[in-house]
């Protein structure tokens, strides 16, 4: 599966240009020893297996209208789905809103294009243009373990599995579990594979959990049986949750052959997904108490005969030394660490926010000593306009979307 990425403002004078490779990236998970990082994690709205059969002077302007096409009914069927009437845009607002393609098939011809295509709407946009609600709860942040079994071996992030891509190519936005979904390279073999699954202790995993910015672990596992070479192969996935491995779920698939294995895979993904998402409905889900850091000791309150400074505020923290809280944050960049800080310690109450573990590219982690409680520190980052999470004794936070204005639909 290729995704290719389209720029917001699509312009019909500029097709060529972008469809000769200015403007879209294709991401694609191949030819690495190591490693799979997650191909997209957003919250898009996402409609697939759109069927187009076109023709052009040229296999550039087939295409291009073999993507028109697509958009338009793509954006019927989830007006369809989310409303349960069909509806119909512009070119010019399905341009603004659409933010990726994604090719399942496609066949190029010199003046002809035939396909099936997935198209991926910006989840805000489309939202607000069809009126329904784009925002839910998440779970509290679980770490991903994909296990395969093949040939009597185990493996995690030794090397780069076929289950891991299958994990990394699933678009986690809109599912209700906050996946923490490692690439498989630096110390991830080391601290996640096989046999740390089977481990227990509690202490162990609590650091390595706090190393990846997660407050709980799902093992989704496959196991494969070939019937015999190039023939039928039988998945068999199971859905584990915490450190006892406790099953969730189990069901069998089969491909007709090893042609068939990355759907086999893909569907086991999407699978696995709906029954953790069930489970965290039914509250089967919630992070073993274990887990959690253990509590910081109270500290004993140090009178000053003096006060330092005539801020209440100052004050307070001189006197009591605050609390010490964890708070986990988005950091996709260095920039990102460095603001996240700063925005922190601006909170009235604040004497410190350091970052005490650093993962670019996912979910670090920040200490921050606040004069008062917990419940005192999350009304104060919501004041500021964070989205707060709270589970485990951790703050999770993040940037609320700023609203975007929708193009009037033209006539």
């Amino acid at each position: 599966m290729v995704i290719r990425r389209i720029p917001r403002a699509l312009e019909i004078g500029l097709a060529a240009a972008l469809l000769a490779g200015a403007g879209y990236v294709s991401a694609q998970i191949e030819g690495e020893e190591r490693g799979a990082a997650p191909i997209d994690s957003s919250g898009d709205f996402e409609v697939g297996g759109v069927s187009v059969d076109t023709s052009g002077k040229t296999a550039e302007a087939a295409r291009l209208a073999g993507w028109r096409i697509a958009q338009r009914k793509a954006w019927t069927m989830l007006s369809q789905r989310l409303t349960g009437a069909s509806g119909s845009l512009p070119d010019g607002t399905l341009d603004s809103i659409v933010t990726g393609i994604v090719v399942e098939n496609e066949q190029i011809g010199p003046g002809r294009y035939i396909a099936r295509l997935g198209v991926l709407f910006d989840r805000t946009r489309a939202g607000q243009i069809l009126g329904v609600a784009t925002t839910f709860t998440r779970s509290p942040p679980m770490l991903v373990i994909p296990i395969m079994w093949s040939g009597g071996s185990g493996q995690v992030f030794e090397r780069t599995t076929p289950w891991q891509q299958a994990w990394a190519r699933y678009r986690t936005g809109n599912s209700v579990i906050d996946y923490v979904r490692p690439v498989g390279t630096g110390s991830d073999p080391l601290l996640l594979n096989v046999g740390q699954t089977g481990r227990r202790g509690r202490g162990w995993w609590r650091t390595v959990l706090d190393q990846y910015g997660a407050s709980d672990v799902v093992m989704p596992e496959a196991r494969l049986y070939r019937q015999y070479p190039g023939g039928p192969i039988i998945g068999v996935f199971t859905a584990f949750h915490g450190p006892d491995r406790r099953p969730i779920a189990r069901f069998t698939l089969r491909a007709p052959n090893a042609d068939g294995l990355n759907a086999l895979l893909d569907a086991g993904v999407a699978r696995l997904d709906e029954a953790y998402q069930s489970a965290s409905r039914g509250g089967a889900l919630i992070p073993d108490a274990m887990l959690a850091p253990p509590p910081k000791p109270e500290e004993t309150p140090i009178p000053e005969a003096t006060p330092t400074s005539g801020d209440p505020i100052g004050d307070i923290i001189a006197t009591t030394g605050g609390q010490t809280y964890q708070v986990q944050f988005e950091t996709p960049s260095v920039g990102a660490v460095t603001n996240g800080e700063a925005a922190v310690r601006g909170i009235p109450g604040v004497s410190s926010a350091a970052t005490a573990s650093l993962a670019l590219g996912g979910v670090s982690v920040m200490r921050v000593v606040y004069a008062g409680d917990i419940a005192g520190l999350r009304a104060a980052l919501e004041a500021r306009g964070w989205t707060v999470q709270e589970g485990g004794g951790t703050l999770r936070i993040r940037r609320a979307a700023a609203p975007v204005a929708v193009p009037s639909p033209e006539g």
